[in-house]
């Protein structure tokens, strides 16, 4: 509409499904460009961009001494780029069937794997408790830290196809791994698909901040 407005010229559907098909044929071409010069540089190796995204925290040398954390992340959350769900205003739901062609983002299916396997998680005020209690006295900040709220309010999310991403980066910023929040608010399921991938990457002698690991480390 924007564009036809722009020319002046008076908006039609089919002027919608030409541009969406135009895009997606520009999206392919750029796509197979990219394949074709990761190939011939070379870079279309697992994990590549992943091992070589950020020189100073993945570069190793010869004969370097070991460090007490070999890789250093940090992972959160996000909720400000939102997508309502097509079936919202009592329509028929509109089944998206794009697949993602870059390595930074963890597919849905392997998300619902930690939601399907992880069911530990049963306090009423902390969707992230184990159902096993640690000792009176530890972890007081879980009953206070709003971003671990209650399961309640993490049910308007379900308006919402993706609420939000959840990203990890590098200490020097660069992102390493994303992933879509899908119909939720900050769920444990994100964070361990990432930490999971990360560490099958990396190894296992890495730390990871996040702004409520005193909920995550009783996962």
């Amino acid at each position: 509409k924007t564009l036809c407005h722009l020319h002046d010229i008076l908006y039609q559907p089919y002027c919608n499904t030409q541009f969406s098909d135009v895009f997606d044929i520009y999206l392919e071409i750029l796509n197979h460009v990219d394949c074709i010069i990761k190939a011939e540089l070379k870079h279309d190796l697992p994990n590549w961009r992943l091992l070589n995204l950020c020189p100073c925290c993945f570069y190793k040398l010869e004969g370097e001494d070991k460090l007490a954390f070999e890789w250093l992340a940090t992972i959160d959350g996000n909720n400000s780029l939102k997508r309502w769900s097509s079936s919202t205003y009592g329509t028929s739901p509109h089944e998206d069937s794009w697949t993602y062609r870059s390595d930074y983002w963890l597919s849905h299916a392997k998300n619902q794997f930690y939601e399907t396997n992880h069911s530990n998680y049963k306090g009423p005020n902390d969707d992230w408790e184990d159902a096993v209690q640690l000792e009176l006295g530890s972890f007081h900040c879980v009953d206070r830290w709003c971003n671990a709220g209650p399961e309640q309010y993490k049910h308007m999310f379900s308006v919402f196809d993706e609420s939000g991403i959840f990203i990890a980066v590098c200490r020097h910023r660069f992102i390493l791994l994303a992933c879509d929040m899908v119909k939720s608010g900050e769920l444990t399921k994100y964070p361990l698909a990432i930490i999971d991938h990360l560490l099958g990457v990396y190894g296992k002698n890495g730390g990871i901040t996040y702004d409520i690991d005193c909920t995550f480390s009783k996962t």
